[in-house]
């Protein structure tokens, strides 16, 4: 990991994390290769506009929950083997219903060169600061759907409502969001736009 990358728990307290692809609980049903560490790692730039957008979401009553952050090429290349595996049923209900896996990749929710392994994408939510209850967003991080659009039609509108809180929270603390995702954030000035590193998570 160079100088201008960072554990967010070190650089931007406050934040909660849950490092999903460093767990079995993600679309593949175990942890991916190259995220050896339950920890959220991004470039310092990053960190620094999740800092910015902690804040701002606290002035609404809500935290951050980052779910994903810098991703290694490896934990990609792993994606693309696992869809050309054969289906054992085992997440698709959950993440990818309507799907078959090698659909994931041509319909754009998951991608052979990842933005995540700039160093300056992040996936999350928010949770109420209250209760520490997750937000209602009408479905889960990583439910490869058009329900997970922004815009969907099917929500509520307190979901609806939460999806355009986050996206008015991280649009105004330089972020771009991604239409295929509601969770998915992209720092619009990221220092290595063309880079993709393959570090480990460790």
């Amino acid at each position: 990991m160079n100088d201008s990358f960072a554990f967010l728990d070190e650089y931007a307290p406050g934040i909660r994390w849950d490092a999903k692809y460093a767990t079995w609980d993600n679309f593949t049903g175990k942890p991916v290769d190259g995220y050896l560490a339950n920890r959220i790692v991004g470039t310092k730039a990053l960190c620094a506009a999740l800092e910015r957008a902690r804040e701002k979401a606290r002035s609404h009553g809500f935290g951050l929950l980052l779910w994903d952050g810098y991703r290694p090429q490896r934990a990609v290349d792993c994606f693309l083997r696992w869809a050309r595996q054969p289906e054992d049923g085992r997440t698709k209900q959950r993440h990818y219903p309507h799907i078959d896996r090698a659909e994931m990749f041509e319909r754009g929710y998951v991608a052979a060169r990842s933005g995540h392994s700039r160093g300056s994408t992040v996936d999350l939510t928010l949770y109420r600061l209250d209760t520490g209850e997750l937000a209602a967003m009408g479905g889960d991080h990583d439910l490869m759907d058009p329900i997970s659009h922004h815009g969907a039609q099917g929500i509520t509108a307190s979901e609806a409502e939460n999806r355009r809180r986050l996206r008015s929270i991280m649009e105004g603390c330089g972020f771009s969001a991604y239409d295929c995702e509601w969770w998915h954030y992209t720092l619009k000035d990221e220092p290595y736009p063309d880079t993709y590193f393959d570090f480990p998570v460790a």
